[in-house]
């Protein structure tokens, strides 16, 4: 487990803006969740202090087709994000992407395997790793090095495996 107590330069979003992020959330309820495609994928995780099941939709970082039970996601708000700390406390959780829903398991990396993941992250997808790391604070020069640090001090990564 990644045990890191590293937080991004920037606190998860509060207020109107939390509402907005969580705005996804509402096209999964009403049956529309498959508009957002294979990108975004709705967590239903268990609150670690209440026990109450609890929704994020967070950005798959990596889903390779050859490996079609593993998905990768990106902590974008650090070791803090309450979605990572409930996933860390309760791994058990339901994953849906797209129209399809499944049981998984939530196995957090460790802060080197959370820094290949954003390396990879930010091969094939240079614009939105350079995005994300500026939205948490951490403008990037887009070295893999750069990628590599950021990851392993400030995002940690999580692999979904579909039981």
């Amino acid at each position: 487990m990644n045990d890191s107590s590293a937080s991004t330069g920037r606190q998860p979003p509060s207020g109107l803006q939390r509402l907005l992020w969580r705005a996804p959330i509402w096209l999964y309820r009403i049956g529309l969740g498959g508009l957002l495609g294979k990108r975004l994928m709705l967590l239903t995780h268990t609150g670690r202090k209440s026990g109450q099941p609890r929704q994020a939709v967070v950005e798959v970082a990596n889903f390779d087709p050859a490996t079609p039970n593993l998905y990768t996601v990106a902590s974008g708000f650090g070791s803090k994000s309450d979605w990572y700390r409930n996933v860390c406390a309760t791994p058990n959780v339901t994953i849906q992407v797209g129209r399809r829903r499944m049981q998984a398991v939530a196995c957090p990396l460790s802060p080197a395997e959370s820094g290949a993941a954003m390396v990879d992250y930010a091969h094939r997808n240079p614009s939105l790793a350079r995005a994300l790391a500026k939205v948490i604070g951490h403008p990037v020069d887009g070295s893999d090095e750069t990628y590599r640090r950021i990851a392993e001090q400030h995002i940690p990564f999580v692999e979904f495996r579909v039981q």
